[in-house]
């Protein structure tokens, strides 16, 4: 092998394939949400106070008697425990004594945060605070994260942030939005509107809740007509988010938060897993072997859409990402199949 090729990371092929009944990307991306069985899934609540005073609700899977590694979850956009990616695959993985946690971002859990600042596809603050926090409650455990779509992209960006850090020992980011720009044209088109729709209504609702206690007016000069009046991500980026956390515009925002960026300052072990069909994304957002670094291996497969992966027949479907993943945490943290549980936390 050539110096060159150590140098950097690479991207394979997966070895997903593609079931004849789910070929199409929306198939993909709409099965497993709103058809797919939820997996059972226990787990408890606990409020976690950040420094500015505000909060951030943490879900915990069941408890291992004796635990044998930690795997922390972070969920996407307008998502939550309850999001099947999110209680599907803690339910997966609270297995051979993993103890599974998810920290939901601020005002995701279903009670709006305190403060007029909210979360955002590069926010690090508050997942870097958390982390610190699950590694002084199991200083001794090895970690590996997950971040799903926008979860993803800001997992990425906080390992390129701090290459040095101990919180991690590895990674996993699924469908994420690597170049946030070219997703927020691509979801502006076609079907996959319907997707914008759905997420942009819920980030609405959530902040004429919050408007309705926090007086805004220094901050954004919106009304709630001029709220509902949005009708894409790049609107709400640039009345909202850009101004409500410190950037000049949309365009400012999603150039200094794309995970792109931040991709050859990785040193832990890190999966990307992506499908180039992805709804929500285009081929753009790509990125090339030598823009990785040689920690980062991504998996490209050509269908899957978005945090879909499908598998098995129409009649026993079944979700390949989770078994993958499974895979690659079973490499990283030891296991113990003997533990037996207990109540969650």
């Amino acid at each position: 092998m050539s110096k060159s090729a150590l140098a950097h990371g690479k991207i394979v092929k997966s070895q997903f394939r593609i079931p004849t009944w789910a070929k199409n990307r929306h198939i993909q991306t709409i099965w497993p949400r709103f058809i797919q069985k939820r997996l059972p899934l226990t787990y408890g609540m606990e409020r976690l106070t950040l420094p500015d005073d505000d909060f951030v609700d943490v879900a915990w899977g069941p408890k291992p008697a004796e635990p044998s590694g930690v795997v922390v979850l972070f969920h996407g956009l307008e998502g939550s425990i309850r999001s099947h990616y999110a209680n599907d695959m803690m339910a997966t993985l609270s297995v051979n004594g993993w103890q599974v946690v998810m920290m939901h971002y601020r005002g995701c859990s279903g009670v709006p945060n305190l403060k007029a600042r909210a979360y955002h596809s590069g926010e690090t603050e508050d997942p870097s605070f958390f982390l610190q926090w699950i590694n002084d409650k199991f200083p001794s455990l090895p970690k590996v994260a997950i971040g799903f779509s926008l979860g993803g992209n800001m997992l990425l960006k906080l390992l390129g942030e701090n290459p040095a850090q101990k919180w991690l020992q590895a990674a996993v980011a699924v469908s994420s939005p690597l170049k946030l720009s070219e997703c927020a044209k691509s979801i502006n088109h076609g079907f996959s509107r319907v997707y914008q729709k759905y997420l942009l209504a819920s980030m609405k609702n959530t902040l004429k809740k919050k408007m309705t206690y926090i007086d805004y007016r220094k901050l954004i000069q919106l009304t709630e007509d001029d709220v509902d009046s949005m009708t894409s991500f790049s609107q709400f980026d640039e009345k909202i988010t850009a101004p409500l956390h410190g950037f000049a515009d949309a365009q400012d925002y999603y150039e200094k938060c794309s995970a792109y960026h931040f991709l050859s300052a990785i040193h832990c072990p890190t999966l990307v897993l992506h499908s180039i069909d992805d709804p929500f994304m285009n081929h753009l957002i790509v990125p090339k072997e030598e823009e990785l670094a040689r920690s980062v291996t991504l998996e490209l497969s050509e269908r899957g859409g978005h945090v879909g992966f499908m598998q098995g027949s129409i009649l026993k479907p079944k979700v390949w990402l989770h078994e993958r993943v499974k895979r690659f945490v079973s490499e990283v943290l030891p296991i113990n199949s003997d533990t037996p549980y207990m109540d969650p936390v």
